[in-house]
């Protein structure tokens, strides 16, 4: 399976179709105006295509074996991003389990961690308005609502560093369309104060009630930024940055976070317009070309930040697993 590039701002047939569809739909909607700073910073560091390389599985065996577990790491650390099709019928998502458990085995990657209270390593991201995961809380993946830019698990102390999606239904009406920003290029775009100010722990991070594991913490405080080895977040030493960020559950404590959440709320905006060079840092990848049944895409949850529009079809079906959690 060939790698998808896309090369912004010329706009490929499926990310317009997705535009004109969802009426100009943005994943993120705070009306920020942006600086003419950030602005020109977008067209300094955000430069090339936005790439997703691909591969096959062609059995369930492969997950076990050390040719495609070895390409598998060796992709996840070039790109962060990866997207397997899936050659054989897999409702059961064995294929993903089998594959962490050679990670693991093979490359250190932690196992997976839980989801909630009352959910393991697998979680179904698919709408169901009346039977929810954890009980009397519905998540927000199990709505047909948008889910703007956020990473996975920004509430633990501990992120998952990885997280796959296999695609168990498709939207067949065009709808759930996920996309994915590069948090290299977006933080390359953000003036040292913000990056100081973001790198501080002074946010409070709230734990959605349906993924509460102890009812003693509902929330953490922490960091959005942070560097790998210690050393300050700075531009040129981006491949040093590990990011988590989901706005609804973020509260900032100080005037200094308080100002860099609004520096990274109005790169955010920037980026998602069309008419900015700063698109290049988004892929939309569509529910019928990009992500049919069979799909698996593997993400590293620190260097993506990814966000869906509304769900068109009841019946799309995604499934979730995390793992290689460490603490943030």
């Amino acid at each position: 399976m060939g790698s998808i590039v896309r090369s912004y701002p010329c706009v490929w047939p499926a990310t317009a179709y997705f535009m004109k569809a969802q009426n100009n739909f943005r994943p993120c909607q705070h009306l920020f105006r942006a600086s003419l700073d950030t602005a020109r910073t977008f067209v300094t560091h955000a430069v090339g295509p936005v790439v997703v390389p691909g591969m096959r599985a062609d059995s369930l065996e492969v997950a076990k074996q050390l040719p495609h577990l070895a390409k598998v790491n060796a992709r996840l650390k070039q790109n962060g991003i990866l997207r397997v099709s899936l050659c054989f019928p897999d409702n059961e998502s064995l294929y993903l389990q089998e594959l962490v458990r050679g990670l693991h085995h093979h490359y250190g990657h932690c196992l997976p961690i839980r989801h909630s209270a009352s959910r393991g390593w697998l979680w179904d991201v698919r709408p169901n308005p009346k039977s929810f995961q954890t009980p009397e809380h519905q998540a927000r993946s199990e709505t047909m609502e948008s889910f703007p830019w956020h990473t996975d698990c920004s509430y633990e102390q501990q992120t998952p560093r990885y997280f796959a999606l296999q695609v168990i239904q498709n939207d067949r009406f065009g709808g759930g369309t996920l996309s994915v920003m590069n948090v290299e290029r977006l933080v390359g775009a953000l003036p040292q104060s913000a990056r100081d100010a973001l790198s501080q722990p002074e946010f409070e991070i709230s734990i959605p009630p349906e993924f509460i594991k102890d009812p003693s913490r509902k929330s953490i405080v922490g960091s959005v930024l942070s560097a790998v080895k210690g050393e300050r977040v700075q531009r040129g030493t981006n491949d040093a940055v590990r990011f988590r960020f989901r706005d609804d559950i973020l509260t900032p404590l100080t005037a200094r976070a308080a100002a860099g959440l609004a520096e990274l709320r109005q790169a955010l905006h920037l980026a998602a317009t069309p008419q900015s060079d700063a698109s290049n840092l988004i892929l939309h990848l569509s529910s019928t070309q990009d992500m049919p049944t069979g799909t698996v895409l593997i993400v590293d949850n620190t260097r993506w930040l990814h966000a869906r529009n509304e769900i068109a079809d009841p019946g799309r079906h995604l499934r979730r697993i995390r793992w290689d959690a460490v603490e943030f």
